[in-house]
């Protein structure tokens, strides 16, 4: 498969996985799994034909590990990211003390009144480093990396899982658990490290003056 194939294989499983399993005439059990051979069928039936080579070429080869196999092989699904109703059983894991959100600087209004919410999702996702986390917030327009206190939600009761490609997955973060850096040039790795901004400090002043 050509990159250009890989990449338009990987955004339709996307599609049929986590929010439209009806694309590829596929139902998904409780847990977001469906038979290989099934979603086979239904690619072909749908005119995106794959063979079980081509499959295990998009699994493999995704870098963030959004699909995953059955132990034997035989089923699929998606690691996190469902609109679809399904119950991915993961157990509740102690967070590391920070994690980070990617998004753009035009929803921190919104984030500031209301913290992240999961919207159509089951989760909010958070990452353990920050760079994919960036990547995630420049494709929404002005990158903004929050970080989150993680440690501290977890200490006040909050309950965190962690999928089997590494996604922190909660609930809700709530607007006091939430810092706010930004990038101090263009690339998304150069990161202002002076003491976190508290969400809720407005631009107009801030010490740091962060987002004029």
């Amino acid at each position: 498969m050509t990159p250009s194939q890989t990449t338009s294989a990987s955004k339709f499983l996307s599609l049929v996985l986590r929010h439209e399993p009806s694309a590829a005439h596929i139902t998904l059990d409780s847990a977001g799994w469906v038979e290989v051979e099934a979603l086979l069928a239904g690619c072909a039936k749908a005119g995106r034909a794959l063979t079980r080579d081509e499959l295990e070429h998009v699994v493999v080869t995704n870098a963030k590990k959004r699909f995953e196999f059955s132990a034997d092989g035989t089923r699929i699904r998606a690691s996190q990211g469902h609109s679809v109703e399904v119950e991915l059983e993961y157990a509740p894991q102690e967070p590391p003390e920070l994690l980070y959100h990617g998004t753009a600087t035009r929803f921190l209004d919104s984030i500031r009144e209301k913290g992240l919410i999961k919207g159509q999702r089951h989760h909010v996702h958070l990452a353990a480093e920050t760079k994919v986390t960036l990547e995630v917030g420049s494709r929404h327009g002005k990158p903004l990396l929050l970080t989150i206190l993680a440690g501290e939600m977890h200490a006040a009761g909050h309950v965190f899982y962690r999928s089997t490609n590494g996604v922190w997955l909660v609930e809700h973060v709530p607007p006091n658990f939430i810092r706010l850096q930004t990038l101090t040039g263009k690339k998304y790795d150069r990161l202002k490290m002076d003491p976190f901004c508290p969400i809720f400090c407005r631009p107009s002043f801030c010490h740091s003056n962060r987002l004029a």
